[in-house]
């Protein structure tokens, strides 16, 4: 049986003149409860003294590593933290993103330990979005139809380090290369995908692949990462189900303040049934 202790997270923090962001998300990550992983954040050489700050604010000693060199997207800054990894794990949290409670990374070291592996593996959980105060469920089971319509948030998957042997992201998806990795491992790797049932962060929303811009992009992102993955009938079929259990006028729902809350309830219940 895996001694929880024995399970070390590398926690990967990028920035580029991110202000108190940085440090908001830092005291975080010094807050959990459980004590075995390491901070390494990667600066694509900010100008706004957050990092000359956190130096001089540390509140994690030598479990934090800074690393301050030029990249080219954010995915690219993450391949470059992931190089200087160390942990069984592998986790990804934005600045100003945050741990949604003390004991986010106990109960992540538990249900590992509770499932007994390490290898070729992500766990995930829940993401708690800031913006609309609501709880948003994962999909417990995980299957083509369902990393069709999305994958669960990065802020909420716990890579095992092996699965960024061969290669990380594909700094080529500029805003979807994160979902093009967990296609990768769920279909070419064939990762198990375990869920936790617990919260993993506060997710602040708003940040880079929500401007219109880039959610344009992000569809395209889809179509051409799905194509790589799926066959075309699978896609036709997903496409049809979307079309029939009105896929658009969910999305709606769940963007929405005042009916996200039922939303998500009426998701939570279908997921355990």
């Amino acid at each position: 049986m895996e001694k929880i202790d024995d399970i070390k997270f590398s926690i990967i923090v990028v920035c580029l003149n991110p202000g108190n962001l940085l440090k908001e998300t830092i005291d975080s990550i010094a807050g959990q409860s459980y004590g075995n992983f390491e901070v390494i954040v990667k600066d694509g050489l900010s100008k706004d003294g957050s990092v000359e700050k956190l130096i001089n604010e540390n509140p994690l000693g030598d479990r934090l590593r800074i690393f301050e060199k030029p990249d080219k997207s954010i995915y690219n800054a993450m391949n470059q933290a992931v190089e200087f990894a160390t942990g069984d794990f592998l986790y990804f949290l934005n600045c100003g993103d945050l741990f949604y409670d003390s004991d986010a990374l106990l109960n992540v070291a538990n249900a590992i330990k509770n499932y007994g592996k390490k290898e070729n593996v992500i766990y995930y959980g829940d993401i708690y979005e800031l913006l609309r105060n609501i709880r948003v469920t994962s999909n417990p089971k995980l299957d083509g139809f369902g990393v069709y319509r999305n994958v669960p948030c990065h802020q909420t998957c716990f890579y095992s380090r092996d699965l960024f042997a061969l290669r990380a992201y594909n700094p080529k998806y500029r805003v979807r290369a994160d979902y093009e990795h967990f296609l990768y491992c769920f279909y070419e790797k064939k990762a198990r995908t375990i869920y936790t049932g617990t919260v993993i962060a506060s997710y602040q929303g708003g940040g880079f692949s929500e401007t219109p811009e880039n959610i344009k992009r992000s569809k395209e992102e889809h179509k051409e990462i799905t194509g790589m993955y799926m066959s075309e009938s699978e896609i036709r079929k997903y496409k049809a189900i979307l079309l029939f259990t009105l896929a658009p006028l969910r999305t709606k729902m769940a963007e929405s303040k005042a009916f996200s809350g039922l939303y998500q309830g009426v998701k939570k219940l279908i997921y355990k049934g």
